[in-house]
């Protein structure tokens, strides 16, 4: 008996209350969903449509036992089987997948059932009332390794071996999308809270609650992986000129007039700056989406200034709307900020209770870029800093939490992708196409559509926090998302008056200077005159405002600092030709700019798993220094003989496939030019 059918070039199969369908989705790739009880249906969430290619086949056995889909590189082979299951009392149905390249190779499968074990690959936990809790199981090659699932704050590249959760968190971006060494991508198209591991014995890819089953597969080389996947959940935008430079930002100026004066000393010492950020409480209330008079009293002069130095503007906005705020009675009576199931509706009490706005909802968005046209745009604002993009609960208790489409538990990590969109759709529609940068703490899968430049978050002050962002620009990279940054110098407490953090500051901006963008922030610490460690703010009446850090220019920290900053912010300079190559090759081809050695050298398998170094582009190796005092490190220089390194700072060459120890003193990082292409930077560093 045959359960398998075509229907809209696609192949179904069904059998015990289960819908399975796979459908090509873009070149060399396949959809594959599958419900209890409904046909596979809902919103595409990360994926765009993708045309049908033309050399899709589907075959259906005459006995109606397997069935395959082949498209391009990859095949999708089903094989079905029906049988009275004593135990039970019933029949029971199965369709097992497995998924191979064009030769047969098989690339990963769905576990079988185990006989006596009665295992099942798709596995569906009813939730009393609604809908189930999912857990799909996949053997995967063990000796596979694997890259990608954005950014979490640890230092591992290879991620076989590793568990991880499916939500966001401040300085967590759970981005499901995975690229393995045995030739295929994998985005779980889902963004239910959950769980990802990928064990030797199994992988597993699980939702709390959720309608369905979706995912998307790819096969090919990396960096067609990484062609494919752009072309299936959208292109970064073109990067502005302006992203190309040096960003300038601290926690927090709080008037005008200490803002300018920032920028107009960057000029009088001429050190490049393409941006100045205005860091959040510049609002009178959370919510308010617009300045305080008092601090800023002339918004549009102070743009016209900065517009007039070469410089943009860029504003923080966080979602969270204060109880107090002048528009929280009207989001509220509107249903345009996020519901609770229990308890009291805040979502989050930091300075003053909150609640998010529902970005999931249409009309929300296009409230909050209403009043951010009028209160920023209009005045010259070019820029927005989507802050909190989580969003950061108070306690992450997301089943308490509710949105327009649907329960937290089901779609809480698709809020930094719709918060990103509101803004970029907004920009679009003013005519700002091609001039979009928004700066985000999170993203999801698809958010690089929408112009999303992400930040790790608020990370610590130490060589550890430093090693890891390595590892997280590169796994953010693989996940599609080519645009990151951090906080230069780390977010928390960095003491500008120790000399310990002067040295990390300095190594952390070295390597920002080898990142998308290089962007200089914290919330710094020092001694000041009235003995606090951090600015106090109060307005004219005496009342209190958010605290400030303190100075975070490159001059704060006396001028050893400040020479070696600049040296560096003046390299991003002569490094733009090159930047600007790679950001037209993440536009057009969906290329990371921060790539692991193993990306260039995929079949090198000594680096599969080199942590702290990495390709800037294909032809420039940084090998950041991540260790207090250490003043030398040894570098893996990937490829064979045939690969010649040139170090930029003595121009010594060396051959692939090695690895040599070189000096690395405070002021300088190990560089290397890969077969000579210096992109003119030899003898600069």
């Amino acid at each position: 008996m045959n359960f398998f059918q075509v229907t809209d070039a696609a192949l179904v199969w069904t059998g015990g209350g289960e819908y399975l369908r796979i459908e090509p989705w873009g070149a060399d790739s396949v959809r594959v969903r599958a419900a209890m009880m409904h046909e596979p249906d809902g919103p595409d969430y990360a994926l765009l449509q993708c045309p049908v290619p033309e050399d899709v086949r589907i075959e259906i056995a005459e006995d109606g036992s397997s069935a395959s889909l082949a498209n391009g590189e990859l095949v999708v082979r089903a094989e079905a089987e029906h049988a009275l299951n004593g135990a039970s009392g019933y029949e029971e149905y199965r369709c097992r997948l497995s998924f191979r390249n064009a030769d047969g190779t098989v690339l990963f499968e769905e576990i079988p059932h185990g006989g006596s074990l009665n295992l099942k690959a798709r596995r569906y936990e009813g939730h009393i009332g609604g809908d189930h809790r999912i857990t799909v199981s996949f053997s995967a090659p063990r000796d596979e390794h694997l890259y990608g699932m954005g950014e979490y704050q640890q230092d591992v590249l290879d991620l076989k071996g590793s568990t991880f959760e499916l939500a966001h968190r401040n300085s967590q971006a759970s981005v499901p999308f995975v690229v393995s060494s045995a030739g295929y991508g994998f985005l779980w198209n889902n963004p239910a809270i959950g769980r990802a591991t990928f064990a030797r014995n199994s992988t597993q890819w699980a939702a709390e609650s959720a309608r369905q089953i979706d995912y998307w597969v790819t096969a090919g080389k990396p960096a067609a992986i990484m062609a494919r996947y752009a072309d299936a959940t959208g292109h970064a935008p073109r990067m502005p000129e302006w992203g190309l430079g040096f960003w300038q930002c601290k926690l927090r100026y709080w008037n005008q007039e200490q803002l300018l004066n920032v920028a107009r000393e960057f000029k009088r010492r001429g050190i490049p700056l393409d941006l100045i950020v205005i860091d959040f409480f510049h609002w009178p209330h959370m919510g308010d989406f617009r300045f305080e008079e008092e601090f800023w009293p002339d918004p549009k002069a102070m743009c016209d200034e900065l517009h007039d130095m070469g410089v943009k503007v860029m504003v923080s906005v966080w979602p969270q709307v204060s109880l107090e705020s002048e528009n929280y009675v009207e989001m509220r009576g509107r249903n345009l900020l996020v519901g609770t199931d229990r308890g009291e509706d805040i979502g989050m009490m930091f300075e003053g209770a909150s609640q998010f706005y529902d970005v999931t909802n249409p009309d929300a968005r296009a409230y909050v870029w209403g009043k951010c046209r009028e209160n920023y745009a209009d005045y010259g604002v070019d820029a927005y800093w989507l802050d909190e993009a989580e969003p950061e609960y108070g306690t992450y208790d997301f089943e308490n939490y509710r949105y327009r489409i649907g329960p937290c538990q089901q779609v809480a990590n698709i809020y930094p992708l719709e918060y990103n969109r509101g803004f970029y759709e907004g920009l679009v529609a003013d005519g700002r196409e091609g001039d979009i940068v928004n700066l985000t703490r999170c993203a999801w899968a698809g958010s690089q559509r929408y112009g999303a430049l992400v930040w790790s978050g608020d990370v610590g002050s130490t060589f550890a926090d430093l090693k890891a962002q390595i590892t997280c620009a590169i796994h953010m990279g693989m996940a599609g998302i080519p645009w990151f940054t951090t906080d230069m110098g780390g977010f928390h407490d960095g003491d500008i008056n120790a000399e310990e953090y002067r040295e990390l500051f300095l190594r952390w901006a070295q390597f920002s200077c080898f990142l998308p963008v290089m962007r200089n922030h914290g919330d710094r610490s020092g001694i000041q005159p009235d003995g606090t460690m951090k600015e106090q703010v109060c307005a004219t009446d005496g009342s209190r405002r958010a605290q400030s850090g303190v100075e975070n220019e490159p001059w704060s920290m006396g001028e050893d600092v400040e020479r070696i900053l600049v040296k560096f912010i003046k390299l991003r300079e002569v490094m733009r030709p090159y930047t600007r190559e790679l950001f037209a090759s993440a536009h057009d081809e969906g290329q990371p700019l921060v790539r692991a050695l193993f990306y260039e050298f995929p079949d090198d398998p000594a680096v599969a798993d080199v942590a702290d170094e990495y390709m800037f582009g294909p032809d420039l190796l940084v090998a950041p220094v991540v260790e207090l005092g250490a003043r030398s490190r040894a570098v893996m220089l990937p490829g064979d003989k045939s690969v010649q390194w040139t170090d930029l700072r003595d121009g010594n060459v060396y051959t692939g496939g090695q690895t040599v120890t070189v000096e690395a003193e405070l002021d300088t990082v190990p560089v290397f030019a890969r077969n000579g292409r210096d992109h003119g930077l030899a003898g600069m560093l």
